[in-house]
């Protein structure tokens, strides 16, 4: 799942929504057909214009507490699944994920997700398709971004829809890249063949 500016771009232009590659700071996730349950097997890259500035791992998928009933604390229809092979012009700004963290936070335009509400471990594009502001931020898997990099395995409750990185230097590198920008666009692909 390691792709190059020149297989992204052709496929990105492709895709529902497409308008224009923006040319400051944007971000792909890549979600992955294995998706192991409650792993982070997925795949982001930090673009400007149509290159590629580095990538790095982390989950565009909820964990499994939240797949398996989780999703009643907030949504009693199911957990929120980002709709993928979709672009979300300027979805993101700079803030605080809970007060917390310096995210990447919606508070820029809406997104469509999915209610998977068969409490299996599987992250789905199943049940009810619904276009809104429902929270879905970019952050990383842990409180302290200022410490030490670590690796988590386990997505578990880091995320309900959010797009989740686990390893705090690459988080802390493009919050550090990103941050000044009025906006960030997000493109999500489903992992595709070259």
């Amino acid at each position: 799942m390691n792709y190059s500016a020149k297989e992204l771009i052709p496929r990105a232009k492709q895709v529902e929504g497409f308008k224009n590659i923006p040319s400051n700071y944007w971000i792909i996730g890549i979600r992955s057909h294995n998706d192991k349950p409650n792993a982070f097997d997925d795949v982001f890259y930090l673009m400007q214009g149509e290159s590629v500035i580095m990538w790095t791992s982390g989950t565009t998928n909820p964990g499994t507490p939240i797949l398996k009933g989780g999703f009643l604390k907030y949504n009693k229809d199911g957990a929120a699944v980002l709709k993928s092979d979709k672009w979300y012009y300027n979805v993101w700004k700079y803030g605080l994920h809970q007060g917390k963290i310096p995210a990447l936070k919606q508070l820029g335009a809406p997104v469509t997700i999915y209610r998977d509400g068969d409490m299996d471990n599987k992250s789905e594009e199943i049940g009810k398709m619904t276009s809104g502001y429902y929270g879905i931020n970019f952050h990383p898997d842990q409180y302290d971004i200022n410490g030490a990099d670590k690796q988590s395995d386990s997505i578990n409750g880091w995320s309900a829809g959010c797009q989740v990185c686990n390893l705090i230097d690459d988080y802390r590198r493009i919050i550090g890249i990103v941050k000044n920008q009025s906006s960030v666009t997000y493109l999500l692909l489903n992992e595709f063949s070259v």
